[in-house]
């Protein structure tokens, strides 16, 4: 009956919707006593209800995840072995846990959302030092015992500190708190290894039962859409998405289901945890799909690169997160499917997804990480990621990859039933791979990482300044000051980070006073664009200012070390 019940997933032909909900009918009131089986079925049921026949498979299939929790309960009280939910590809089933050390703000944000259902595991033994170093400055008194005394109760301490609070709600608002940056806050919170543990129940974060309200189901009456469908130079070409610009309400929500949607799936993302409310976009694309993409606020930006994060809803359905992060017209793009996903149109998606991006930021050059290839990344060397990229027009930059891809290709032209060998496959995904829309270069982004940019500035402070980051933070930014004719002393706290580090880039252009004066003063408005409400526009001006983007671009290419 599974095994039915997966091959539907792709039955599309003319009187499919039928035959499903009949099969689906047939499993109403059956007991499952096989913990891998109810994953089966949970996810077999998740893709019918993103990817539905009709809307009654659609109902059908929330009615049958509706009993997931009621069918975990009792496989937990037959004694069955629960450890298979804990893994990534599966965790998040409603009537599960969640056990992880999560980072500060997930902390914070999980207690402050869900106050009833996290609770903290402590290790007092294992934790004592760690606790006799950050407690003190919350507790008086407490280091009178915890610096000479061997059996400090921790437990007790904390207890009668936090009063009729848990202990744990406790600290992490006392470190909220504290006159320090969110950095700091971070580093101190981590450094205890406290664990979480956050019982999902029969809420709305599981990935059973998450999901945002649609108008109206988009039913697959016909085969879904192939990647050898798809054409990325036709998407490019296409017409404009409609774009909406959500109110702040709405903005947190999408957050808020992204932050979860991660979360269960023991993940984080840079831009999910600190994603700013006030600035999130929407696109339609059809088919139920809805894209959600937005930046960062000023305080948490990249020192060069821009960064946007995001998320898929299909069918009001979480099925994959997304990140972009630009320099110029150039970004590194992380696209990841939830696994109960991954046959389902994604490569339609993806390019709606690219699409978005461009409209929105202007990049015309996208690259993929090496880890989404298969570098060190077994799932997708046993997936073949490599292609589903390369069938999509995807090149590598480095020319001995791009060889070998090409020999690779020619012999499954003359032979359809090759396969490339998993040792193959991670040698191609030994580096990134691009694609470039529009009158591109097809060389200048290929051996470009801000880490190069990063490496260079830390060896001319080693070298000119002894190591010491605040002498070389002074020189930069007196000289940058003085050549570009400003002073900031008046300026933001952002805006002057946002000064400092081009100032640092800065300081390996030894010419900027040959510059002309348009080109400064673009060089000016740049840098204020970099600490602007969002960060699209940092990101066009600097796509317009031709000698800054080659300059940033010849230092952080890898000949510039040379």
């Amino acid at each position: 009956m599974l095994s039915r019940l997966e091959a539907a997933r792709q039955m599309r032909e003319l009187g499919s919707a039928r035959k499903v909900e009949a099969l689906l009918g047939s499993l109403r009131g059956v007991t499952f006593r096989d913990v891998r089986a109810l994953l089966r079925l949970h996810d077999a049921l998740l893709f019918l209800r993103a990817f539905p026949h009709s809307v009654a498979v659609a109902a059908q299939a929330d009615r049958l995840l509706g009993g997931i929790p009621r069918q975990v309960a009792a496989l937990r009280e037959s004694g069955a072995d629960l450890a298979v939910f804990d893994s990534e590809q599966v965790s998040g089933v409603a009537g599960t846990r969640l056990s992880d050390t999560f980072t500060y703000e997930v902390a914070l944000w999980l207690m402050r959302r869900y106050p009833q259902q996290v609770t903290a595991e402590w290790d007092f033994d294992e934790q004592a030092r760690r606790l006799g170093a950050a407690l003190p400055r919350f507790i008086p008194l407490l280091d009178d015992d915890s610096l000479v005394e061997a059996d400090t109760p921790f437990d007790q301490w904390l207890s009668s500190a936090a009063g009729k609070q848990s202990p744990l709600f406790w600290l992490l608002e006392r470190v909220e708190k504290l006159p320090i940056s969110m950095a700091e806050k971070t580093e101190l919170y981590d450094a205890l290894s406290i664990e979480l543990h956050w019982e999902l129940e029969d809420g709305p974060a599981s990935r059973t039962k998450a999901r945002r309200d649609v108008k109206e189901l988009f039913c697959h009456t016909m085969p879904l859409i192939r990647r050898n469908q798809v054409s990325l130079a036709e998407e490019f070409e296409s017409p404009q998405l409609p774009i909406r610009k959500l109110d702040l309400q709405k903005g947190e929500q999408i957050l808020n289901m992204c932050r979860e949607a991660v979360t269960i799936r023991y993940r984080e993302l840079y831009g999910t945890t600190r994603g700013d409310p006030h600035h999130v976009y929407e696109a339609q694309p059809g088919r139920g799909v809805q894209i959600f993409l937005w930046g960062l606020p000023p305080e948490r930006r990249l020192p060069l690169r821009a960064y946007h994060a995001g998320f898929t809803l299909k069918n009001g359905v979480p099925i994959n997160y997304i990140e972009g992060i630009s320099l110029a017209e150039w970004m590194e793009i992380g696209f990841n499917t939830f696994y109960a996903y991954r046959d389902g149109e994604t490569a339609w998606i993806y390019a709606k997804v690219l699409h978005f991006f461009q409209q929105l930021t202007g990049v015309t050059c996208v690259s993929v990480y090496p880890y989404q290839l298969g570098h060190e990344n077994e799932e997708a060397i046993q997936s073949g990621a490599f292609w589903f990229y390369r069938k999509l027009g995807f090149r590598p930059g480095r020319r001995e990859l791009l060889a070998l891809a090409e020999k690779e290709e020619r012999k499954i032209a003359a032979d359809p039933r090759h396969r490339t060998t998993p040792g193959t496959l991670r040698k191609l995904a030994a580096g990134h791979v691009f694609y470039e829309s529009g009158p591109a270069s097809h060389s200048a982004w290929n051996t470009f990482s801000t880490r190069n940019l990063g490496f260079a500035v830390s060896h001319r402070m080693a070298q000119d300044f002894g190591g010491d980051p605040d002498r070389m933070r002074d020189a930069c930014r007196a000289t940058l000051t003085k050549a570009l004719n400003v002073e900031i002393a008046q300026s933001t706290s952002v805006e002057q980070k946002a000064f400092d580090n081009f100032a640092s880039v800065f300081s390996l252009v030894p010419k900027l006073n040959d510059w002309p004066l348009p080109d400064k003063q673009a060089l000016l408005a740049v840098i204020r664009a970099k600490a602007a409400s969002e960060e699209t526009d940092y990101l066009r001006l600097l796509q317009k200012h031709r000698r800054l983007r080659d300059t940033l671009l010849q230092l952080g290419s890898a000949r510039a070390k040379s």
